[in-house]
Order: structure tokens, then C-alpha cells, then sequence
């Protein structure tokens, strides 16, 4: 997600979230929630505490704990995109798939262009039966940020169940480039290269 603008905070505001997001990145996600429940302690309304604990229990597989804690954020804040869009994932990792998309849109509205909520969107539509939307959303997250492996990996997969092999394989090969250690990315693209051998072998027969 994007980082928050510090001047918005005052000083001990900004270098507690900007400590709990640097643990959160280093991935000592039960530090990063200490300090940002500390946070909460000294205000109860730091919405952004309450983000950054719902995205660390998220990285944690803990989603009913992230869901709480994206709930109590848009009590106290209803425009609050970043609980908006971990509630959407969250959904989306549940495969609720309307539910996914109406808290994604809802979340997009309110800080459009984001490239990583786009993908999120674009994924849940496609999964969803409205698969041309899915993929235009999806193509829009990869304009905005090209190097991303995740988009290139959820449109390769998108393109490989829409028998589009060649265009599949093509995606799937520049994000193992990005993410060579990525499992999911290695076995989608050998599933897609696979399809597009058998596929290409039985138009050659005929």
C-alpha cells in the first residue's frame, strides 16, 4: 500500500508508525504489533495503528484477527481505504468473492490508481465469473507498475484459463525473472508452458 504522508502526524506519531512499518518490512510482525498497540495506548483513535496491526496479522495468516482490527479502524474512520482493502483480501483469500469485490471498489474509490489494490480487484472480478473486467483491471496494475510479479503471475494464470498459452507463458516468464523463488509463479508457468506444448502438438496433428 502507499505510505502515509508523515506531515500529517505530529513528530512521535510519525516515527512510531514509520518504527512499526520498518519491523512490519523486516518481518518482525509480533514487534511491529507491540509498538503499534503501544501507539493505541497513547491514542486510541490512530487509526494507522490499527492498519498496520491488521496488516501484520495478515502477513501472520491470522484473518479473523485482521479483520477486527480493520473493523475497529473504520469505526473510527469510515473512509479508511487500507481497511477497506485488507478486508477485501482477506475475502478474497476466503474466495467470498462479492463480498471481496464490494469492499475492493469501495477501497479504490477512495485512493484510485493504487496498483496493488487494482490487482486485488482485478483478481476477485475475474474469479467472479466477469473475467474481460477482471483482466482489463488487471492489466491497468501492471501500467502502473510493471515489475510487479504477483500481477504478472495472477494474469498469466488469468490468461492460461482463457487458453491464451502463449500470452500465459510470456507473463509467467518475466515474473519468475522477478521472483525466481516464487513456488507459485514456478509451477504456474510450467503448467502454462505445458498447456502451450499439447495445445500447439495437437494444432501440428491437424
Amino acid at each position: 500500500m502507499a505510505k502515509k504522508d508523515d506531515n500529517q502526524f505530529p513528530q512521535h506519531i510519525a516515527e512510531a508508525l514509520n518504527n512499526i512499518e520498518e519491523l512490519k518490512l523486516m518481518g518482525e510482525h509480533a514487534k511491529s504489533i507491540l509498538e503499534a498497540e503501544r501507539l493505541l495506548f497513547q491514542d486510541p483513535n490512530c487509526v494507522e495503528a490499527l492498519e498496520e496491526i491488521a496488516d501484520n496479522y495478515v502477513s501472520m495468516d491470522k484473518y479473523d484477527k485482521a479483520e477486527k482490527a480493520c473493523q475497529h479502524a473504520l469505526k473510527l474512520n469510515e473512509r479508511s481505504y487500507t481497511a477497506k482493502y485488507i478486508l477485501g483480501f482477506i475475502h478474497s483469500q476466503k474466495q467470498e468473492w462479492p463480498k471481496a469485490i464490494s469492499y475492493l471498489k469501495s477501497s479504490n474509490s477512495l485512493h484510485s490508481n493504487n496498483p496493488e489494490i487494482l490487482r486485488c480487484l482485478g483478481w476477485a472480478l475475474f474469479n467472479s465469473s466477469k473475467r474481460t473486467q477482471g483482466v482489463v483491471i488487471l492489466e491497468r496494475s501492471l501500467n502502473l507498475d510493471p515489475e510487479n510479479a504477483l500481477t504478472l503471475c495472477d494474469l498469466g494464470i488469468c490468461y492460461m484459463q482463457m487458453k491464451n498459452f502463449d500470452k500465459s507463458v510470456e507473463l509467467l516468464k518475466k515474473a519468475m525473472l522477478l521472483d525466481p523463488d516464487n513456488q507459485r509463479i514456478k509451477d504456474c508457468f510450467a503448467a502454462a508452458s505445458s498447456f502451450r506444448d499439447r495445445f500447439s502438438g495437437m494444432r501440428t496433428k491437424r
